[in-house]
């Protein structure tokens, strides 16, 4: 990492790969590069307005598990200060990415399609203080039956605004990848044409996050809930070259 100029470009990563070996599924396997890990949540660095531009490719085009590349709060874990990490609550998404699931893969809270695939993606949710998340505890064997998880969904989704469209490509073909998170709306942006703009935009701080997994999770407007890992039968790779990240 490379520091140019603090009101400018901040990151300046010219080359890196993330790599995934052969496994079966049962373990979960990750090549992640990030900016928070030792970090509170409310000490995240990245603020809009800014944008995020890069290069990337992968070593084929349906890898099980996930990639992307972009922001999020990290939301999902708890983090209890294992190998100098800082002490974070759970939390309701903040994310805007390029993301990429496997069919496995159907992370939405309102769309009847499944989503996954490469997808340019934001999620924004209502302010709740994470102490009060583990209250929402109860409900989760509720999750077994599939009418019972079909209500939850569509509760859930009155607190979670989510946005986003599939991108076509190629990707084990290098694309630039661009994203321009604003104050009041996030613009994406491949090879250079326009894909995609959402009046949605994520509330800071936000971590940048860059990754590949074998993970798989699933909550399907039929009221599916399914989570896990799944076999690589061989590596799994994505490189990175290029990214710069720029305060506007």
């Amino acid at each position: 990492m490379h520091v140019q100029s603090e009101q400018q470009i901040l990151i300046n990563l010219l080359h890196k790969s993330f790599a995934l070996p052969a496994g079966k599924k049962g373990s979960y396997r990750v090549a992640q590069w990030d900016d928070y890990t030792h970090l509170h949540r409310n000490q995240f660095l990245n603020r809009p307005p800014l944008t995020l531009t890069l290069q990337a490719r992968v070593n084929a085009k349906s890898l099980p598990g996930t990639w992307g590349f972009g922001f999020w709060n990290d939301p999902f874990s708890l983090d209890i200060g294992v190998k100098g990490s800082r002490l974070r609550l759970p939390a309701l998404p903040e994310t805007i990415w390029f993301f990429y699931g496997s069919p496995k893969n159907d992370l939405s809270f309102r769309s009847v399609e499944s989503k996954n695939g490469l997808l340019a993606s934001v999620f924004t949710s209502t302010s709740i203080p994470s102490i009060l998340l583990p209250l929402g505890l109860p409900a989760l064997p509720l999750l077994a039956c599939k009418p019972t998880a079909r209500c939850l969904r569509r509760l859930v989704s009155r607190f979670i605004r989510e946005d986003s469209i599939p991108l076509n490509v190629d990707v084990t073909r290098w694309h630039t990848y661009k994203l321009e998170w604003l104050s009041e709306s996030v613009r994406f942006t491949l090879d250079d044409d326009f894909a995609f703009t959402s009046t949605l935009s994520p509330k800071p701080p936000l971590g940048l996050v860059i990754w590949i997994d074998n993970q798989y999770a699933s909550f399907s407007a039929d009221g599916t809930v399914r989570f896990g890992t799944q076999e690589n039968t061989g590596d799994s790779c994505m490189e990175i070259k290029d990214l710069l990240l720029n305060r506007m």
